[in-house]
């Protein structure tokens, strides 16, 4: 008798330890860690920039991760990856949310989980204003003898390869500097979310001009990366749902966008 109430008491003891380690959360996890740790390419501004002389982040994903990590009360660790690296990195569960313009995919989607979609954009041309006329349609586009030029490893070539088949695709690696490539007349048009191409147009006004952004050839939303946890993914949605409902999310978006 006294060996079976000891068996169940054992029995009892390990359902009742099972239970306490299904109940924790990546949640509970980063709040007792006192850190966030936040995945970011650093090169697609305006969401996301690693300054290289202060080797700080800046841009309007910088200003939302400081905030969600105010909501968490913890400090915000920003993890470097790069667009060819961030389904290994995330895998690797080098960070716990990836931020920084990222965009929702069904492949990412198998890999985690995704906040409320913070934006709905879609891929559009950016041209020199010059040319801006020549590239409207994909047909336009896909012509022998037009130079696309395309970063690697995300959704800009995936998009660039499916629907690009007679024109030229040139892989540049320096995100940063590729719209560079465009206005000095080494490429002729890049394909990318519209939200970047308003924003580059922005930065070289009368020599890069969007074309049509309003009116993108694809759907698509940008969202938060998490690593699969209902608990973090509950919490991010409810964080989003205030800072919109409060104004904050339109104020750090209109520092960058407007």
């Amino acid at each position: 008798m006294i060996r079976s109430l000891t068996c169940l008491a054992a029995a009892f003891f390990l359902v009742a330890a099972s239970a306490h380690a299904q109940q924790a959360s990546r949640l509970d996890d980063i709040i007792k860690r006192g850190t966030l740790r936040v995945g970011m390419t650093g090169d697609y501004l305006p969401f996301t920039y690693f300054d290289k002389t202060t080797s700080k982040f800046r841009g309007f994903d910088v200003d939302m991760a400081e905030m969600l990590g105010k909501a968490l009360g913890v400090k915000v660790e920003y993890v470097q990856t790069a667009w060819p690296q961030l389904m290994k990195d995330f895998e690797a569960d080098n960070f716990d949310i990836a931020m920084g313009g990222v965009s929702i995919t069904l492949d990412r989607q198998k890999k985690g989980m995704f906040s409320t979609p913070i934006m709905r954009e879609g891929k559009t041309p950016i041209a020199r204003c010059a040319d801006k006329d020549k590239y409207e349609t994909i047909a336009d586009i896909d012509k022998s003898g037009t130079r696309v030029i395309v970063n690697p490893g995300g959704t800009n070539e995936r998009f660039a390869r499916a629907n690009v088949k007679n024109a030229e695709i040139e892989i540049y690696n320096d995100n940063v500097t590729i719209f560079d490539e465009i206005a000095n007349g080494n490429a002729d048009l890049m394909m990318t979310d519209s939200s970047e191409t308003r924003y580059q147009q922005k930065l070289h006004p009368g020599v890069l001009c969007a074309v049509h952004p309003e009116k993108p050839f694809d759907f698509a939303e940008k969202a938060y990366w998490l690593q699969r946890d209902a608990a973090f993914k509950a919490f991010v949605d409810q964080w989003l749902h205030i800072a919109v409902e409060d104004g904050s999310f339109k104020r750090i978006s209109a520092a960058w966008f407007e």
